[in-house]
């Protein structure tokens, strides 16, 4: 299972530099005080969507809260290679489904897009809650199959299917029936 104590333990770090309170992030963010001590003191394990609007709020991409180092020129991550990865799970406690993150530009600076390999685990129940934020995403499906709740509609991928889409809509992606999936996911969020 992916590491999630670093981006808690980021975002205080990021949160304090900027001489914010968690009471001050959570009004700037509209997300409740409660909340923004669990994401940093690592109780709670978030969808994007908040840790999207706390990126925005410290003026940082959301890829600053899975790594700390920076990389002027390319950054190459070979076949094999996986960064720490990061899991974010789709309600406030890994219950049901979950995606575990590995950055595929750990190390580069200055990115406007995170680009990411997804483990995407089947859920334990079939209830999923829709988030949205800011930015669009790319996703293709490595293997298995996956379903990304978009709105009122469903759509469902096989291996080599690929989705673009609008953030702002409320969404959720979840593997399809027993099996996880591996997709590849570019997500820009801008801050």
């Amino acid at each position: 299972m992916p590491d999630v104590s670093g981006v808690g333990d980021r975002v205080a770090q990021i949160r304090k530099s900027r001489g914010l309170t968690p009471e001050q992030l959570a009004e700037r963010s509209q997300l409740s005080a409660e909340l923004i001590r669990e994401i940093e003191n690592g109780a709670l394990i978030p969808s994007l969507s908040p840790l999207i609007k706390v990126a925005r709020v410290l003026g940082v991409r959301l890829g600053t809260f899975m790594d700390d180092m920076e990389h002027i020129g390319p950054v190459v991550t070979r076949k094999g290679q996986r960064s720490k990865g990061v899991r974010f799970a789709e309600k406030s406690r890994v219950s049901s489904g979950a995606l575990d993150f590995y950055s595929l530009a750990t190390e580069k600076s200055g990115r406007h897009m995170d680009p990411f390999l997804v483990d995407v685990l089947p859920a334990s129940d079939k209830e999923y809650a829709l988030s949205s934020h800011e930015g669009e995403e790319f996703m293709y499906v490595i293997s298995g199959r996956i379903e990304i709740a978009y709105g009122k509609d469903l759509y469902q991928l096989g291996e080599g299917d690929s989705i673009y889409y609008d953030s702002t809509v409320a969404h959720n992606v979840h593997a399809l029936g027993d099996a996880p999936a591996t997709i590849l996911a570019v997500v820009y969020a801008p801050f």
